[in-house]
């Protein structure tokens, strides 16, 4: 008997009555199913009680004929009669059936019988179902067949639900493609955790989060595991350790699977299933190797397709593994019948692995075997490939299977855990283990000595790039380069490995320094090498720095490396890997410059959930500043100055002589002075050197520092260089320039110069579509005067207008005033206009699309351009122009606009000067 459970929806409650989990999601599909129901699970997965509590919420218990097929039933005639009896039962279904003769008679035909049902069916008027559970029980060939033709040649009012603990080959696939057949399986029959807990409840069993996640992930949600289990937990003293423990070897498991399945096995296909069990995964050719016989993968399909707890790992049904019970009774098995065969049979697996180049598991069956100067060959072997894939962290959990002497006897595992340290930012003990493995590098086998020194070299190379030590970063991965062309690295397979290593390490390195030059030029050529030699991960990891080098450049270049860098790894699922936390962050960064905050604030989220500080303190820079960018940009200015704050401590673990780039300590310097804090500002500059205060960068804040301080001729001085180009800086920066320029100009009541210095700024920002610098300084009389002087950037301005407007995301908030509207009151508000009378407040609320649609009405963009714009239909540009309309309760667009600024919905418009 299965145990009573029944699955519920994922979106609803898991409910309980009379011991039985309500799972309405199924219940739901039987009621909406086909003319056919094949509900097709392991033994235990809880097919029966499905049914019967489908007929009886359902109400079908009168219309509705049960079949228990007998156990290894053989006699056709036995089986006949019981169907025909189930249907005479169904109310609808009594007058029609006759009743057959009894078992015996001569004849008694199971092709007649069919013939005889169907003249009897073809009445019916009315639904009737017919459930035969346990069809894989039916071992009658005859039988089998003559219900396949019932099936296909029944009237649509007989349905049939047919329960097996395997498919059964009845020609359903014809049904399947005629959509007369709803498929359940073991898939859809696994108890979710919030099911799961319903069914311990039940039982009188509460147990912790931690320990029904464990109880479910081990049993894989199967029915009899977790009714089983809290038969025992129902009485256990400590509910926790038994579920801690808990496994396949628990008796009452055990016991279940050792009757249920693995004793109904033949001989054969039991000494596969046991020797087989030492290995994670398997297929034919490695069941051939450890049962020493031929056939070993038609068993595994055969096991799978009979739902025997196998499960396939890929679409050819080549590779499987076992269910983690039925895993845990097997080996239990193993150890108990054949407990000196185990490590040999690690051992051969090992071997197998190995020579097939999947070094993780070769790894841990050889340290299983206790193999350890093999198991130590492999991981030095492949150490390089798994970091160039993206198995770096599971290369150095391989590494902690060794005991602390071997690795100290080892000198290539010495090396494996300098690598490991490294990682983990403990710089001075890598360092150690280093000195260590080169001094004892002699007594290492001549053959192995070239891949001895790729490690070395590799791990020195990691190493200066942790200390920001330029020269010795260089000086490695020159020393790799050659190294990748030698003998004993071609040999070992490893030349491009060690090529794709050092260019990525370099370019890494050299962007830290700020050599973009360089650094673009060997990310590009890992990213070559990477596509050559089959390195996804390593593409993956040279697309997101190339992204952080294009950033410097071209907004454009960056997106579309950060993307191509996102959609490769999302492709092999990395998508939540920390290789991705600095292309995620180069496409917030993009975001906040273009003023796209709501999208920079997502990719920010999916940088932060990638994002490990401690082992990669530059990403983590990167990623604060973008952060304190955005606040900024928000005008959030404290929280913004606690990002700074935050990214400065990051630059402390590095050791490059300027770790922060001038552009990033030009942001938190224009932050304090949105704060009004220009004694700060001045002590900062008054605290560096020459050259950093004539970056183009420091001259930026120089020149808003000056028009803080009312003296717009010392801010024009302090541009002059940036806007000749003799002081470079980064596009955005030099837009921001143009227009710290032109808010000079103009309070120097020079309106033409002022218009000129703007347009300039516009001609800069297009392109890239940058935003932040209007953001940071806010001229909005000086944009919407020219708007309407000027029609070169209309949409560009529109946009900034938009974002400037009051309650829009990027404008500042109450009492937010920053240097520039306290030197220049005329900078966002009306000058001469009357007092307004209070605005009737509006029809109803106005969607975030409409919103954004409103923003432009100012513009004299066409509706045509708007869609353009806004990436809409025209359609939809105006089907939200007529809801703006109502909602405004107005006529026109000249009213709407009037009306929204009225309700502060749009900034005001200047009229005069």
């Amino acid at each position: 008997m299965e145990p009573a459970v029944r699955i519920g929806e994922a979106d609803a409650p898991a409910v309980v009555s009379r011991g039985v989990v309500r799972r309405a999601g199924l219940l739901a599909r039987l009621d909406r199913a086909a003319r056919v129901i094949e509900v097709s699970a392991p033994a235990g997965s809880g097919k029966t009680v499905l049914l019967r509590s489908w007929i009886g919420e359902s109400r079908l218990a009168g219309r509705a004929g049960w079949v228990q097929v007998q156990r290894e039933e053989h006699d056709p005639q036995r089986f006949w009669i019981s169907v025909a009896d189930a249907l005479r039962a169904t109310a609808p279904g009594s007058p029609l059936v006759r009743p057959l003769a009894q078992p015996g008679t001569a004849d008694l035909d199971g092709w007649a019988v069919v013939e005889w049902l169907l003249k009897d069916l073809a009445g019916l008027t009315e639904q009737i179902w017919l459930v035969i559970d346990d069809m894989h029980e039916l071992r009658s060939a005859d039988a089998r067949r003559q219900l396949e033709l019932l099936i296909m040649r029944a009237p649509p009012e007989l349905r049939l639900v047919l329960a097996t603990r395997h498919d059964l080959g009845l020609g359903l696939h014809r049904l399947r493609l005629e959509g007369e057949l709803t498929e359940i399986r073991a898939a859809d029959l696994r108890f979710t955790l919030d099911e799961a807990r319903a069914l311990l409840e039940a039982a009188g069993v509460g147990l912790a989060e931690p320990g029904l996640m464990a109880l479910q992930e081990r049993t894989e949600g199967w029915a009899a595991g977790l009714r089983l289990a809290a038969l025992s937990l129902a009485a256990h003293p400590d509910p926790e350790g038994f579920v801690a423990g808990f496994s396949g070897s628990e008796r009452t498991v055990a016991e279940y699977l050792l009757a249920e399945v693995l004793r109904r096995q033949p001989r054969q296909v039991r000494r596969l299933l046991l020797r087989t069990s030492v290995l994670e995964r398997v297929n034919g050719e490695l069941a051939d190797l450890l049962t020493g016989r031929s056939g070993g993968g038609r068993i595994l399909q055969d096991l799978e397709q009979a739902n025997a707890f196998v499960v396939p790992l890929d679409a050819q049904r080549s590779w499987f593994r076992y269910h983690r019970l039925f895993g845990d009774l097997l080996q239990f098995e193993l150890q108990a019948s054949e407990p000196d065969e185990v490590p040999a049979l690690h051992a051969a697996a090992a071997a197998w692995f190995a020579g097939h180049g999947l070094a993780v598991e070769a790894v841990r069956h050889a340290q299983a075997a206790g193999d350890w100067g093999l198991a130590a060959r492999i991981l030095a072997d492949h150490w390089l490939g798994l970091a160039l894939d993206g198995q770096a962290a599971t290369a150095r959990e391989l590494l902690t299977g060794f005991r602390a002497d071997l690795i100290a006897a080892d000198t290539e595992l010495t090396t494996l855990a300098a690598a490991s340290e490294i990682t983990g930012g403990s710089l001075e003990q890598a360092e150690r283990h280093l000195e260590r493995a080169a001094a004892k590098s002699a007594s290492v086998p001549a053959d192995r000595r070239g891949g001895l020194h790729v490690l070395i070299t590799v791990q020195r190379l990691r190493l200066a790039r942790k200390r920001g030590d330029l020269p010795a970063a260089v000086a490695a991965a020159q020393e790799l380069m050659t190294l990748a062309g030698a003998a004993d690295a071609l040999q070992l397979g490893l030349g491009e490995d060690v090529r794709a290593v050092a260019l990525v390490s370099l370019g890494t390195a050299e962007l830290s320094w700020q050599r973009l030059d360089e650094a673009e030029r060997d990310l590009e050529q890992t990213i070559a090498v990477a596509r050559r030699i089959g390195r996804p991960f390593t593409e993956v990891h040279g697309l997101a720095q190339w992204a952080r080098v294009a950033a410097y450049r071209s907004l454009a270049l960056a997106t579309e490396r950060g993307t191509q860098a996102i959609e490769l790894a999302r492709q092999h699922g990395w998508a939540e890997h920390p290789v991705l936390s600095t292309a995620y962050t180069v496409l917030a960064t993009v975001m906040v410059w273009r003023g796209q905050l709501d999208e920079a604030e997502r990719w920010l989220r999916d940088a932060e959930g990638t994002l490990r500080t401690e082992s990669e303190p530059a990403t983590g820079l990167l990623f604060y500043h973008a952060r304190g960018a955005l606040e900024l940009a928000y005008g959030r200015y404290d929280d913004a100055l606690a990002a700074f704050r935050a990214a400065g401590r990051q630059a402390e673990l590095l050791s490059s002589p300027d770790p922060i780039p001038t552009h990033m300590r030009a942001l938190e310097l224009h932050t304090l002075l949105r704060q009004g804090d220009t004694g700060s500002v001045e002590q900062a500059l008054a605290g560096m050197s020459d050259q950093q205060r004539e970056t183009g960068a420091m001259r930026g804040v120089v020149a808003a520092l000056r028009l803080a301080q009312h003296d717009p001729r010392g801010a024009m001085a302090a541009l002059a260089p940036v806007l000749d180009g003799s002081a470079p800086v980064i596009t955005p920066a030099r837009v921001g320039s143009f227009l710290l320029e032109a808010i000079a100009r103009e309070a120097a009541g020079d309106r033409g110069a002022a218009e000129n210095a703007l347009e300039r700024a516009l001609d800069l920002a297009e392109p890239d579509g940058v935003l932040l610098p209007f953001l940071i300084q806010r001229a909005p009389d000086l944009l919407e005067r020219y708007s309407r002087r000027r029609t070169a950037h209309a949409a560009l301005a529109a946009r900034i207008l938009a974002r400037l407007a009051p309650g829009s995301s990027g404008a500042t908030g109450p009492g937010q005033e920053g240097p520039m509207e306290a030197a220049f009151p005329g900078n966002g508000q009306i000058r001469g206009d009357r007092p307004r009378e209070p605005a009737e407040p509006l029809l109803e609320p106005i969607s975030e699309m409409e919103m954004r649609v409103l923003r432009y009405l100012p513009t004299n963009l066409t509706a045509p351009e708007l869609a353009h714009e806004l990436c809409l239909s025209v359609h939809t540009i105006k089907t939200h122009i007529r809801h703006l309309y109502t909602k405004l309760g107005v006529h026109g667009r000249g009213e709407a606009v009037q009306r929204a600024r009225a309700l502060g919905l749009l900034a005001p418009s200047s009229r005069r000067y």
